[in-house]
């Protein structure tokens, strides 16, 4: 597996191979191993050369290890009361890491796409790094608005159980967290989720560094007033049965960004199952050829 340094942190990626270049990054805690293959072999027969990678502080990239962990109920709190919200780094920070990691495989831009937590650095690549950027697409992801796409108390009590520090646990916990969010109209597959969650521990597990990406999301605060300036052609996709992040945070994008197009589906959930996969290249391949 190739390494991309970026300043002090080392990012883990895979080798997107030939093709239009598709960025795509993915949410909280969530390794590249995340990405199905099934999804990545219809963007690639689609012409993209999909490039994935491990954010900072998991998998096989830098490990924020002195950074502390967080108290996440009083950063809740703090956010909560519209107050400023302490974290060692900010969802500006992975938007740099993507745009380092672009420039270490020779892309002067991209396509983006990213879901949930990756969607949020998406819209701040596309704020803060607009060259970089030939379209977005922002999926079951939101504005950093207070009211936007606030997750429902059962899903950010699944987010946020402790996960088991032995295989066996962390697999248990990764499978109960999917049945709790996907929803009903796109099953997800058991065998792939198992055997995606034994590949993730094996690459390294990071409680720590999920609560210090959690801080960072809240730290981030409300990107309303600048999506207003994004000219990149957006897609904006959400299910409307996410519970995570609910289907009020793409609709609130879809509003923020001038031209945006939003597409939603009835029954899912928040996740990436394969009944989802035809529909979700369709509309990448259709938004990125304009």
């Amino acid at each position: 597996m190739p390494f991309a340094q970026v300043g002090p942190i080392t990012l883990a990626y895979e080798d997107p191979g030939p093709g239009v270049p598709l960025l795509l990054i993915m949410g909280i805690g969530a390794q590249l191993v995340l990405w199905p293959e099934g999804l990545l072999e219809r963007l690639r027969a689609e012409g993209f050369a999909p490039l994935i990678y491990d954010h900072r502080d998991l998998g096989q990239s830098t490990w924020m290890t002195g950074a502390g962990r967080p108290a996440v109920g009083a950063l809740l709190a703090r956010r909560a009361a519209g107050l400023p919200v302490p974290a060692p780094y900010t969802l500006s920070d992975l938007a740099a890491d993507a745009a380092g990691l672009m420039d270490a495989v020779g892309w002067a831009d991209a396509h983006v796409l990213g879901v949930s937590m990756g969607g949020m650095v998406a819209q701040h690549l596309v704020i803060e790094h607009p060259r970089r950027v030939r379209s977005l697409t922002s999926v079951m992801s939101t504005t950093g608005a207070r009211f936007a796409g606030l997750p429902t108390p059962g899903a950010l009590r699944a987010l946020l159980t402790p996960r088991p520090p032995t295989e066996q646990g962390a697999v248990e916990w990764f499978i109960r967290f999917q049945q709790r969010v996907v929803g009903d109209a796109f099953p997800y597959d058991p065998v792939q989720v198992e055997a995606t969650a034994r590949k993730a521990f094996s690459r390294g597990a990071n409680p720590d560094g999920f609560l210090r990406q959690f801080a960072a999301i809240l730290a981030s605060g409300d990107r309303t007033r600048a999506l207003a300036a994004v000219r990149a052609p957006t897609l904006v996709l959400h299910g409307e049965a996410d519970p995570l992040v609910p289907v009020s945070g793409g609709r609130a994008t879809a509003r923020a960004i001038p031209g945006a197009r939003l597409a939603t589906v009835p029954g899912w959930g928040h996740g990436l199952p394969p009944g989802v996969w035809p529909w979700l290249v369709d509309a990448v391949a259709a938004h990125a050829r304009g």
